[in-house]
């Protein structure tokens, strides 16, 4: 296993988090009060970048913000984590904005309003051989096709929000990540060459092409906040499998990420390094 950490490139969207918490997500028509208003920085692809570089990755990102203090405001999350941003587009108009609202259980509900990544363009972006690319899906399909098109170094994508996948983007995933409600909504990936699929409190396992080669239990914590947890799990996964970690061993370390980020009332949490999570997930699997 290396000690140096890969690069990882993200190609995926910014936004200002508001958020509320309630004591219980409303029901159609409802109005629920009491609730406390926070706002900080995310977007499921700077929450991935956030995550990689925190983890001591050396991570970029490759997306767009507002020209508006928001935008300035994301710019500054995303360096002070330590991600490069000279590939973030300064664009006219409102940066992506997450209306969301979380319960006493860490459960959400989440509406985004794009902003500046629905205009998200790869024009002038270059692709190392070395560099590992991972996408979502809160940018435009042709975006991230475009992407896959031109990484050819491993490629990964997130598939989230679920939607229906070109045959071509699939074929060109070296790794797929979804969690189960994603995974059965794409039937598709059942014959993916790799998805890891998380299972919340049951863990994660990883299938090739439909069939399950490894799998890892999750830690038991207490939830303060789901939204940032599948993403600090990406950049784990990734950053785990890319310094030669198996997928059990991968998964574990990403389940321990994961578990750290959903403890956290942050969208981008404070994470160690990786290699702290390495050494806790074969603790815990030696005590097993």
């Amino acid at each position: 296993m290396s000690n140096r950490l890969p690069a990882v490139t993200v190609v995926g969207s910014i936004n200002l988090d508001l958020i509320a918490t309630a004591a219980r997500l409303p029901t159609a028509g409802e109005t629920i009060g009491g609730a406390v208003l926070s706002e900080q920085p995310g977007g499921k692809g700077a929450n991935q970048a956030g995550a990689a570089a925190r983890l001591g990755g050396s991570a970029r990102m490759v997306g767009a913000v507002g020209s508006d203090a928001q935008g300035q405001r994301m710019l500054e999350a995303l360096a002070g984590a330590g991600v490069g941003t000279a590939d973030v587009a300064v664009l006219p108009g409102a940066t992506g904005t997450a209306l969301i609202v979380v319960d006493r259980d860490g459960e959400n509900q989440i509406v985004v309003c794009p902003g500046a990544n629905s205009s998200l363009s790869l024009e002038g972006v270059e692709f190392g051989p070395d560099e590992t690319v991972l996408c979502q899906l809160e940018v435009g399909l042709p975006v991230v096709l475009e992407a896959a098109r031109r990484s050819t170094g491993f490629f990964v994508l997130n598939a989230a929000p679920a939607m229906d996948l070109p045959a071509e983007l699939l074929e060109r995933c070296d790794l797929v990540i979804v969690n189960e409600s994603e995974y059965a909504l794409i039937p598709a990936l059942a014959s993916a060459k790799l998805v890891a699929v998380t299972y919340g409190k049951d863990g994660s396992a990883m299938f090739k092409h439909g069939r399950k080669v490894a799998e890892a239990p999750a830690a038991a914590v207490s939830v303060a906040n789901t939204v940032g947890a599948g993403d600090a799990f990406c950049a784990a996964l990734v950053l785990a499998l890319r310094q030669g970690l198996d997928y059990t061993h991968a998964l574990a370390v990403a389940n321990a990420v994961g578990a750290d980020a959903v403890g956290d009332p942050s969208s981008q949490p404070d994470l160690a390094q990786l290699g702290h999570y390495v050494e806790r997930a074969a603790a815990t699997a030696g005590a097993r």
